[in-house]
């Protein structure tokens, strides 16, 4: 098969790879019917992740099973199936409790590289749901969104306690920010407030659910947030970048009492004690247990409630998928699909 392969910072190849095979009896493979390219992706990407060797990329998938191991039960050879890029057993106290990304047996889904032709899945039952049936083409956008970053700013928006009585500030106008305005609008915030500079990506948060835009950034962003919420800050926040500068802007925008979500990959993030002890709030986030949420989301997609894949703006065949990093890297795209 063909996949992509990451040889250094800037430096994505599509080329021939050794077909995965089934190791345990747990394990199950698929043929992707799309992969695309993570915002999480651009941090080995642009060397700030460190790139030791040629690397397969991608985590986010969906497909139709082909093979399974002996001890695969709960999805069968030719089911369409979404799967999180953590895999779980889903059974352990941890996954039990809805933590799946911490399973006490968990590994990496993403480590055989889902921007490929296969994915050899790990602890299938427990990691991958199966559709009602053969998804319709235009549904399979939504269901790859569900696989990570709609599952992901879902997480964000329940981290924060988003919902009816609420007002709602996402800090970060990626695809999880943008599906955390989706995912607390669907939780019944009253007011959700995105923050974005960027006119394309503000359009589209609008259409899944915002009613306030935010163009600054930092302490004016902060100042702003304030000024729109009688100078208290805002209920629930949303934090979805991972820099510095958006977590204390995060932080800063939560009003005493409230919740922060945090689901950017942290690269580089200090709290200050003193102040994090002053705002009184609640922090919770990290990587998303997407497994919990995923038969909810799906159902949902199934029945057209929501249409997360309007995140993806390019589409490319799996070969260019060089020109998809890069497309994202210079902010020309906010989500890129990849087809086989």
């Amino acid at each position: 098969m063909y996949g992509a392969v990451i040889h250094a910072p800037g430096d994505v190849r599509y080329e021939q790879r050794e077909d995965p095979q089934i190791l345990a009896p747990t394990d199950a493979i698929i043929r992707l019917a799309a992969s695309c390219v993570c915002g999480s992706d651009l941090w080995d990407y642009r060397g700030i992740n460190p790139v030791d060797q040629p690397t397969p990329m991608g985590h986010e998938y969906v497909g139709v099973v082909e093979q399974i191991g002996n001890d695969v039960n709960n999805v069968k050879v030719g089911d369409f199936v979404v799967g999180s890029f953590f895999a779980s057993d889903n059974t352990c106290e941890i996954c039990q409790a809805g933590y799946q990304s911490r399973c006490e047996h968990v590994e990496f889904a993403g480590a055989g590289g889902a921007q490929a032709h296969l994915l050899r899945v790990p602890l299938a039952d427990g990691t991958l749901v199966a559709t009602p049936g053969i998804p319709d083409p235009d549904l399979v956008p939504s269901l790859l969104a569900a696989s990570d970053v709609l599952g992901t700013g879902w997480y964000g928006a329940i981290a924060a306690e988003a919902g009816p009585g609420k007002t709602v500030a996402v800090v970060g106008d990626g695809a999880v920010g943008l599906l955390a305005v989706l995912a607390a609008k669907q939780l019944g915030a009253d007011r959700i407030i995105a923050m974005s500079r960027h006119e394309p990506r503000q359009r589209l948060a609008l259409e899944f659910g915002a009613t306030d835009i935010v163009t600054e950034r930092g302490d004016d962003g902060v100042a702003k947030i304030k000024a729109l919420t009688g100078g208290l800050g805002a209920h629930s926040v949303i934090e979805a970048v991972g820099t510095q500068e958006a977590m204390m802007q995060a932080i800063r925008s939560t009003r005493p009492g409230g919740h922060l979500g945090f689901v950017g990959v942290s690269h580089g993030v200090n709290l200050p004690g003193e102040e994090l002890f002053y705002a009184e709030i609640h922090l919770h986030g990290g990587p998303a247990p997407v497994r919990r949420f995923l038969p909810d989301l799906i159902d949902r997609i199934w029945r057209r409630e929501i249409d997360p894949g309007k995140v993806f703006d390019l589409t490319l065949p799996l070969s260019e998928v060089a020109e998809g990093y890069k497309a994202m890297d210079e902010r020309r795209a906010i989500k890129v699909l990849l087809q086989p």
